[in-house]
């Protein structure tokens, strides 16, 4: 069966010799490690750091043969790009939004050239977002599909209205926007002293789940009717506590949101396979969902495609629902 993967990555050089410039907070930098030996580390913020695997960089930045060799060898037929995170909307306007503009037309350039194989999601120096709404508008002209954000901007969450002018392009542009996660703004002070759980572990899904009830919340469906999302990793939790939420809603209801959570979450939300190939959370996501807001991705690679192919094919539900997943809600959602 054909499969569409839609959260992907890939970086450039540029990026990464961005990073690697940076006195701040996200950089790229050659430390010790035990053994005395250079290597590199990314430091996302003042608590979260990553090494960086140069094989990793590698394929991150293969955008030709051996990329394409991966996806034939692991069963994917299309990937969705997206730039790997930290991105640029924690750097220093105007830089920013120049290198956005960069990436940008070398993730077109590559789309271009291997049409039938990627597809790409812009990257954003959303702090401006006047700024951020035209490129936005220019890179859907070059033909990539919508945008990846990656929940806040130094702290500030987009239900601010000073962002709308990017939701409402968006909408105008029927650009989807994905919400990738990131560390919270500040890590909780239970977190003090087990910095991996303000990452993939648990802050990221924290993080993305509260900027889609802030959101809602927020009033920016209600001005947005049409504005679609797309959340990664099963939903990030909100399907299985929607019905707690619509209760609590419906108890204290206030101005805003004007209707329930899952009102908004079946009607302006979309998410994806990407890192939860557990069977218990997709039968949760799938019987609250359905099928036709479930997107097929690995989230490669830094997860296995091999591993997120066989889940889905061993997927058990009717032949019909796997395949919108695997590829025709994609096809539907980016007009692919």
């Amino acid at each position: 069966m054909k499969k569409i993967a839609i959260e992907e990555h890939f970086t450039t050089r540029a990026y990464q010799e961005a990073l690697r410039s940076r006195k701040g907070f996200p950089r790229i930098e050659a430390v010790d490690d035990e053994n005395g030996r250079k290597v590199d580390r990314l430091f996302r913020t003042p608590f979260s750091s990553q090494p960086v695997s140069a094989q990793q960089t590698a394929r991150l930045l293969d955008l030709g043969e051996g990329r394409l060799a991966e996806m034939d060898r692991d069963g994917i037929d299309m990937q969705v790009l997206m730039l790997a995170g930290p991105t640029v909307e924690e750097l220093d306007l105007p830089g920013a939004a120049a290198l956005a503009r960069d990436i940008n037309d070398e993730l077109a350039a590559a789309v271009k050239k291997h049409p039938a194989r990627l597809a790409g999601f812009a990257s954003l120096a959303y702090e401006d977002p006047q700024g951020a709404a035209r490129e936005l508008e220019r890179a859907m002209k070059l033909g990539l599909k919508g945008a990846k954000i990656n929940s806040h901007v130094k702290g500030e969450y987009l239900d601010q209205k000073k962002y709308w002018p990017l939701w409402e392009a968006a909408e105008q542009l029927g650009a989807p926007i994905y919400i990738h996660p990131k560390e919270p703004p500040e890590p909780l002070s239970a977190l003090l002293g087990y910095p991996s759980l303000s990452g993939a572990m648990w802050g990221f899904m924290a993080d993305t789940s509260l900027h889609a009830l802030r959101l809602m919340c927020g009033g920016v469906f209600d001005e947005f009717p049409r504005l679609r999302i797309i959340l990664g990793h099963l939903g990030e939790g909100l399907p299985f506590w929607m019905w707690r939420m619509d209760n609590r809603w419906t108890r204290r209801r206030h101005k805003t949101p004007q209707r329930k959570p899952g009102d908004y979450l079946l009607a302006n939300f979309w998410v994806t396979t990407s890192g939860m190939f557990g069977q218990e959370a997709f039968d949760c996501v799938y019987r609250v969902l359905g099928p036709e807001r479930i997107l097929f991705a690995v989230d490669s690679p830094y997860e296995s495609s091999e591993e997120g192919v066989r889940f889905i094919e061993q997927a058990d539900i009717p032949a019909n629902d796997k395949a919108r997943i695997c590829h025709l809600n994609a096809e539907k959602l980016l007009a692919l």
